[in-house]
């Protein structure tokens, strides 16, 4: 019910209709690719043209009859254009209502963040990234071991590179600062900064403006593609020789959201990536033509087709009494050529798990279609976003973390980059994590053939099973502080 104070704005007059309503305008403005000497200006241009562009969608409270006819009239909107809601038009208000006092038994309790068991005080980066590969599991970790990475290689005297790929950062960012801090120590950096990441293009632009006067040299991107590839590399003077340090993620380089997205971080300086590393740079910044790679895969130049060879690769080692199977989690999955060799692989016989948060046009459990494939969706706390494939591989498994979904943008329009998880341990723990979404009992929803979600709870007898509980668990008893928590003490075994 809609509370009408027209009639003391309007005295006198009689309220007949009222109604609350939300319009939503055409933001898929395309920048004109051929404006390299003045791009950013034309960005500015697009920024200005959206508050201006045609209404595609207005949404509204019920009650107001002609008030929704008239506003549609003169929106131009189509019937099909017009959504009736029973509740609140913009559920971003709601935040104002989380953190009114006095309602503290109401909230879920907060989750703390747990340092990285990895990285202590008493060790530079550098010597512990040298000992071997470094994974960090966001939020459940803290996101401060990329940042310490990025002000170490501003500080450090034998640094004499950084170069990183930015899609989204923070309003504040200290990874901003970490790099015009590096340009001002006298190190050559180099930012790709993405003008086209959609509804943060205007603060890229001043990310853009800032590094620039700084003394970094700032790439715009690249035309008529996005880069949304995830990746940094530290370039260091060591014993005569220069050693790449290399920074891989699933997610973006904004403190804020590694608080509450769930992402995956790898630290590397295994001479194979980095040397794919150096080679991604080179393309990303004009200094070379797209190059072969041996570890690291990039969209659009090869990232579907190593897709496909994998899923296929699985089919012809697929066997009755050892079945292939492919394991990934995913935010998105529309690629319709992807869909049709995950089809084909079922109908082979291997077994399909997929963990896709949101938008999956694959049916699965069709009769002769898809039988083989389970999808799940996992909706909690945080908000999932991280990429894990795994495939068997006739017992050689495979595992790979992405910055791409398995949808045309991201493989057919997009820079993207898709890495191997080279390390025993690690790929032991991904794939234990992986797993565990699959078992999930408690936040997941199950895709059925009919394209229905339905929310699973424990079978009886079954256990409750939440995989980001699990997750938290896991980083709570491995962090420093968990080590710290009791004494252990020693003494002699007792005499006779």
């Amino acid at each position: 019910m809609v509370i009408s104070w027209g009639h003391i704005l309007f005295p006198g007059l009689e309220v007949k209709e009222s109604m609350l309503f939300k319009v939503n305008r055409d933001a898929d403005f395309s920048v004109d690719e051929k404006r390299d000497e003045d791009f950013i200006e034309a960005m500015e241009e697009v920024l200005e043209g959206r508050e201006r562009s045609p209404a595609v969608r207005m949404v509204y409270s019920p009650g107001g009859g002609r008030l929704r006819d008239e506003l549609a009239r003169r929106l131009s909107l189509e019937e099909e254009d017009l959504y009736s809601i029973e509740g609140p038009l913009n559920l971003g208000g709601l935040y104002d209502l989380v953190n009114i006092q006095g309602f503290d038994h109401l909230r879920e309790k907060g989750r703390p963040i747990y340092p990285s068991p990895a990285f202590s005080d008493d060790e530079t980066l550098w010597d512990r990234i040298s000992r071997g590969d470094v994974m960090i599991h966001l939020p459940y970790h803290s996101f401060d071991p990329v940042v310490r990475f990025f002000q170490e290689a501003a500080a450090d005297p034998q640094v004499i590179s950084i170069k990183t790929a930015l899609y989204r950062t923070s309003g504040n960012s200290p990874v901003i600062r970490a790099l015009e801090e590096a340009a001002m120590n006298g190190k050559q950096v180099t930012a790709l900064v993405e003008l086209k990441a959609r509804f943060d293009e205007e603060r890229n632009i001043s990310w853009a403006n800032r590094l620039e006067k700084a003394g970094v040299i700032v790439v715009y991107g690249l035309a008529r593609l996005k880069v949304h590839a995830k990746i940094t590399m530290v370039i260091r003077r060591e014993n005569d020789r220069i050693k790449r340090y290399l920074h891989l993620s699933t997610g973006n380089y904004n403190d804020r959201t590694a608080r509450a997205y769930e992402d995956i971080g790898l630290f590397s300086c295994r001479e194979d990536i980095a040397f794919d590393g150096g080679i991604l740079f080179n393309m990303l910044t004009g200094y070379s033509a797209i190059q072969p790679m041996r570890k690291l895969v990039i969209a659009p130049a090869g990232l579907k087709r190593r897709l496909l060879e994998l899923i296929g690769r699985e089919i012809s080692r697929s066997k009755a009494e050892t079945p292939g199977r492919i394991m990934a989690k995913l935010n998105s999955l529309a690629d319709g050529e992807i869909i049709d060799a995950l089809y084909r692989a079922s109908r082979a016989g291997v077994k399909i798990l997929l963990c896709v948060r949101g938008i999956c046009t694959l049916i699965p459990g069709a009769a002769g279609l898809s039988e083989n494939i389970k999808v799940q969706s996992v909706i909690d706390r945080y908000l999932e976003h991280s990429r894990i494939l795994y495939f068997a591989n006739g017992g050689a498994e495979e595992l790979y973390l992405s910055s791409a979904d398995w949808m045309p943008r991201n493989l057919d329009r997009r820079v993207e980059l898709m890495f191997p998880v080279l390390q025993d341990d690690i790929r032991a723990r991904l794939r234990d994590t992986l797993e565990a979404y699959f078992r999930d009992n408690t936040q997941a929803r199950l895709l059925n053939s009919a394209g229905d979600w339905q929310l699973q709870s424990p079978a009886p007898g079954e256990s409750p099973f939440r995989v980001q509980e699990y997750l938290l668990s896991g980083a709570k008893a491995e962090s420093p502080e968990a080590a710290r928590s009791e004494f252990v003490v020693r003494r002699p075994p007792p005499a006779g």
